[in-house]
């Protein structure tokens, strides 16, 4: 089969052919139909700190897809050939403290599909059947392709409660950033004022929802504030941009006992305004991947009662054009780029 392998440890990815991936009794075989790249794809692809310390080669990388099962092995008995499915892509062990007490997202063993195993960027992938998920057929195969990262906007947004509340999102025109936006106006909330230093996806954010969304490199949050008649700071905060400066901005803006989700990757060296943190009573929760499976629920629901995120997609091609994808991606002109392996 034909299948996108890091295949040196150096910039670049390759269309190779490679066997086809070998069918255990618990696991299923998925003809794959639709795929998206994610940032951490390009990362990848760039051979950056994270992953050359991250990273084993060979793999197959792509962990956001979906696709039709075509074989399943001789234990599994709730997956059937000829389903439409997706899957979840942090395969947990089932038995560690955190797994047995319904948090396997934050396992204390996980393997990243697509990272420390084969991914999803290739003609059949086999999975583990535990991680194959149904979902509603009125849900289109491309957003069906992005379930995995509206997952972790999903999980940022819905962290705590929204309805009438004042929203921040740092790196609000990142996919994620921009898809959270969605699910915070789908859930009520009052404002949602996102930052971004892109043009591109300050435009693709206010397509999703944002209220108002500014350039922090002309502007400034307490301004835009002030023009949506806010007198006190925002009740919750989506840090999506990994940045230390929109992170300080974040917190200096935040009213008293607001409350923090954290996606972005920090640096190690991010200096932090503690007492701002102390004195106003914060609270921060740090967000991994999708609470399993509440998130997938939560996703399902939404998508099939009105929650539209179709605009973050921005760009479709065959996935014999990875490379121009992958082009796109670095300029960072774009959403969520869908790549058909049909």
């Amino acid at each position: 089969m034909k299948a996108i392998v890091k295949s040196k440890p150096e910039r670049g990815l390759w269309m190779e052919n490679v066997p086809l991936p070998s069918v255990g009794p618990n696991d299923v075989l998925i003809r794959v139909k639709k795929a998206a790249i994610c940032g951490t794809d390009l990362h990848i692809y760039k051979w950056d700190e994270w992953a050359r310390n991250t990273i084993k080669t060979p793999v197959i990388i792509g962990h956001e897809y979906m696709g039709e099962v075509v074989e399943t092995g001789s234990e599994v008995d709730r997956v059937h050939v000829g389903e439409r499915v997706t899957v979840e892509g942090h395969i947990s062990c089932g038995f560690c403290r955190n797994c047995r007490r319904g948090r396997q997202h934050i396992c204390d063993n996980t393997i990243g599909i697509g990272v420390n195993r084969d991914g999803g960027f290739a003609e059949y992938i086999s999975v583990p059947a535990k991680n194959v998920l149904k979902v509603d057929a009125r849900i289109p195969d491309e957003i069906m392709a992005i379930m995995d990262p509206l997952g972790n906007a999903t999980h940022t947004a819905l962290s705590f409660p929204l309805l009438g509340e004042d929203v921040l999102i740092t790196g609000i025109g990142g996919p994620i950033g921009a898809m959270a936006a969605a699910v915070c106006r789908f859930a009520g909330a009052r404002n949602i004022v996102g930052t971004d230093i892109s043009k591109y996806r300050r435009d693709l954010a206010r397509k999703m929802g944002a209220t108002k969304v500014i350039d922090p490199m002309n502007d400034n949050i307490r301004s835009a504030m002030g023009r949506l008649g806010m007198v006190a700071g925002f009740d919750i905060g989506l840090e999506c941009s990994g940045s230390p400066i929109a992170f300080n901005d974040m917190v200096e803006n935040m009213y008293n006992g607001g409350k923090i989700s954290l996606l972005g990757l920090l640096p190690s060296d991010t200096k932090i305004n503690w007492s701002k943190l102390i004195f106003k009573g914060l609270t921060l929760k740090g967000i991994y991947g999708r609470e399993m499976y509440e998130t997938w629920y939560h996703m399902e629901m939404m998508l099939t009662t009105g929650l539209d995120i179709s605009p973050v997609i921005t760009h479709r091609m065959h996935a014999d054009d990875f490379q121009q994808a992958f082009d796109i991606m670095e300029q960072g002109k774009c959403g969520k780029i869908i790549l058909d392996w049909e």
